[in-house]
């Protein structure tokens, strides 16, 4: 998905209105494009300036004194001291140029990137409870956030609240996660993206967050990411929709597979 070209806009299947996205980037984040070529130290005195950059405005909002280093499809937690030992891993990976987006770590429970929180068995567990036509799917869904380093928990969230996990409304024919409307990698119909398979819709679900939300707006929370997901302009309660989300989050991580 190339999203220099192409900004995919998630929205309600109620709505009447168009929904406007402005793609300004949250004050606590920054992005820094680094070439192999560069001079190791080029490098390393970029990445410690835009780390610092973002550890004091982390202090500033009362969060904890870390960022997260965005590489690729990894995601490394650093604090100020560490910053020159993963420059130093960095340039001696094998890509050739990548995207180092710095993020600051927020001190929520519901920050989407990050580590899977549930496993693939329980993700299963879910799915058949809720008799989804995806179920058998978790491992997928664990495998692609994990990809994406973001939290598959989040992916089921949205998925629950949007659909009932494929069991209500257009999802159950387009095979869409989270009701994308169109895009270009997929086929359009009723003004939505349609997928040839669940794991399709998945990793388009999951490629938005990550490219989208994440590495250009610098959005990394569920109370940050709802209000531009799924926006009051097209007709969405916003407080509802995060609450939806962290209790089935909650819920999961304690254990239990019925909301």
């Amino acid at each position: 998905m190339n999203n220099e070209l192409f900004v995919p806009v998630r929205r309600r299947a109620s709505a009447q209105a168009a929904s406007r996205v402005e793609a300004s980037p949250s004050p606590a984040y920054f992005s820094l494009r680094v070439a192999r070529r560069w001079p190791a130290g080029v490098v390393i005195g970029c990445l410690l300036v835009v780390a610092l950059a973002s550890l004091a405005l982390v202090q500033q909002q009362g969060t904890r004194g870390s960022v997260s280093v965005l590489w690729g499809q990894a995601v490394v937690s650093v604090s100020s001291t560490q910053i020159r030992q993963n420059a130093s891993t960095l340039i001696s990976s094998s890509h050739p140029t990548a995207t180092v987006s710095v993020v600051a770590a927020s001190s929520s429970p519901y920050r989407v990137v990050g580590a899977p929180t549930l496993s693939a068995a329980f993700i299963n567990r879910v799915l058949v409870a809720y008799h989804s036509p995806a179920a058998g799917k978790g491992q997928a869904l664990y495998d692609l956030g994990v990809q994406y380093g973001i939290d598959p928990a989040f992916a089921l969230a949205f998925f629950f609240h949007e659909s009932g996990f494929g069991t209500q409304g257009e999802a159950r024919s387009s095979l869409s996660l989270g009701n994308l409307r169109c895009i270009p990698t997929a086929r359009c119909q009723d003004g939505y993206a349609w997928f040839p398979s669940w794991e399709a819709g998945f990793a388009a679900w999951y490629a938005l967050i990550r490219d989208l939300y994440v590495n250009q707006w610098g959005l990394t929370t569920v109370s940050q990411i709802i209000p531009r997901y799924a926006p009051p302009s097209d007709n969405n309660n916003d407080a509802a929709y995060i609450a939806s989300v962290e209790q089935a989050i909650a819920t999961w991580r304690a254990g239990k597979v019925l909301v």
